[in-house]
Parts: C-alpha cells; sequence; structure tokens
C-alpha cells in the first residue's frame, strides 16, 4: 500500500539528510562509518534536489528512479555492517537506517501525478 505521496517523501528526503549529517556526532560514530554517514548526507541531498517530484517540477532524475536507487541504498545499508563486520552503534545505525528506508520505499507512491512514464 503506497500512502506516502511524493510531497511527503521529499519531506522525508531532507530529514533524511541531516539524520546522516548529525549521526556521527550524536551517535558518535567514527572513522569509515561517520564518513560514510557524511557522504550519504550529500549525496541524499544531492538526489533529492536533483529528483522530479511531480509534474510541475524541474529535475533530471524522475521519481521512478528516485525509488529504485533508494531501494539498493536500503538493502546495502542493512547489509553493509555484517559485511565489514561493524558492532555496536554503527552496526545498529546502518541496519535501521536501511530499514527506515526500505519502509518508506514501500510505503511511498513513486508514480509521478500527470506524468506519463519517468523511467
Amino acid at each position: 500500500m503506497r500512502v506516502i505521496p511524493a510531497a511527503v517523501h521529499r519531506i522525508l528526503d531532507f530529514v533524511t539528510v541531516l539524520v546522516f549529517a548529525v549521526a556521527p556526532s550524536v551517535f558518535n560514530l567514527t572513522g569509515t562509518p561517520a564518513l560514510l554517514s557524511y557522504a550519504l548526507a550529500v549525496v541524499h541531498l544531492v538526489l533529492t534536489l536533483l529528483t522530479r517530484f511531480s509534474h510541475s517540477a524541474s529535475g533530471m532524475v524522475p521519481l521512478r528512479v528516485h525509488g529504485m536507487i533508494e531501494l539498493l541504498v536500503g538493502v546495502a545499508l542493512a547489509l553493509l555492517p555484517f559485511v565489514l563486520a561493524w558492532d555496536g552503534m554503527a552496526r545498529t545505525f546502518y541496519v535501521a537506517m536501511g530499514v527506515v528506508i526500505l519502509v518508506v520505499w514501500a510505503l511511498s507512491n513513486y508514480a509521478t501525478p500527470g506524468a506519463h512514464a519517468d523511467a
């Protein structure tokens, strides 16, 4: 059931950027987990700013492509701590963010209103 409209999803994307940006300080992440969190904040911000969230909005990235990227990122974040053998708060943070991104993905409507074919 896709109950999150594109406009709300856009706001949630900006919240996600903020979470990734402050996570190293709030959750005491250091080293690679901290650097990755800052990088993800920048990448997610750029993706959000470049996404066409409505038929009248400008943006180079179709909303459906944005959704596919988020699906891949959600899965990657949930698995990354196990692949890299992270433990403690780094593991908890990245698994939780992966799950949150996947839940938002599952609930979001990636069909741009009024558009013909985004992908």
